[in-house]
């Protein structure tokens, strides 16, 4: 079984901000987030104009390619934020520092504890290796015997690597482009050289420049 792919607020601001949802929805499908997820895209929407655009994209978002997933209390959310952040819901909600990383994990968790496999789009390196983590312990019960599913992880990286040769970014001249559009809204996207993006092997085919 699978489920839709789980989203942090980083590569939502990112894609939604250049009016580029067409792009990230062809490569990954229809996707989730959780609650604590859409507020923190509508508030960093509202808080600078470079990032206007994304409200204006959330809002036309229909449901069958977007779903909020409630953070509201269950004994296996509740038992997924415990053991990832070492205390209660109710008290890591009130904590506003990486809490939309902890709860796409601990959603990512509750899925595949019911044997469902489960992508997560993340940028942030301490949240991806808090979903690492909990990815390594489920391949230690799968391996045990025990009947979880898994979790994957995506990033605005592999998001374009998936989309390079296609509708979207055709070719070199795009990839290009587009890269350093989301540099001037993420900081934290290495340099265009320090990545594969402009050696793909898409790039071979067809004289693509």
């Amino acid at each position: 079984m699978s489920q839709r792919p789980i989203m942090d607020a980083g590569p939502g601001i990112n894609f939604f901000s250049l009016n580029k949802e067409r792009l990230l929805f062809s490569v990954v499908g229809a996707l989730s987030v959780p609650e604590v997820v859409e507020r923190e895209i509508l508030k960093k929407a509202r808080q600078e104009e470079r990032f206007a655009a994304a409200e204006r994209v959330w809002k036309k978002l229909p449901a069958h390619l977007m779903e909020v997933l409630s953070d509201d209390f269950t004994e296996e959310l509740a038992a997924a934020v415990q053991r990832i952040a070492t205390m209660p819901l109710g008290e890591r909600k009130r904590k506003e520092k990486d809490l939309g990383e902890t709860m796409v994990a601990a959603h990512a968790v509750v899925a595949a504890e019911e044997g469902k496999d489960v992508l997560v789009l993340m940028d942030d390196s301490g949240g991806r290796r808090m979903v690492a983590a909990e990815s390594r312990r489920l391949q230690r019960l799968q391996s045990a015997g025990q009947p979880v599913g898994s979790i994957g992880l995506l990033s605005t990286l592999s998001v374009l690597k998936r989309a390079a040769g296609g509708q979207y970014i055709p070719n070199r001249l795009a990839m290009r482009d587009l890269y350093e559009r989301l540099r001037q809204l993420d900081d934290g996207l290495m340099p265009l050289n320090k990545t594969e993006l402009m050696v793909l092997p898409c790039w071979k085919q067809a004289g693509r420049q």
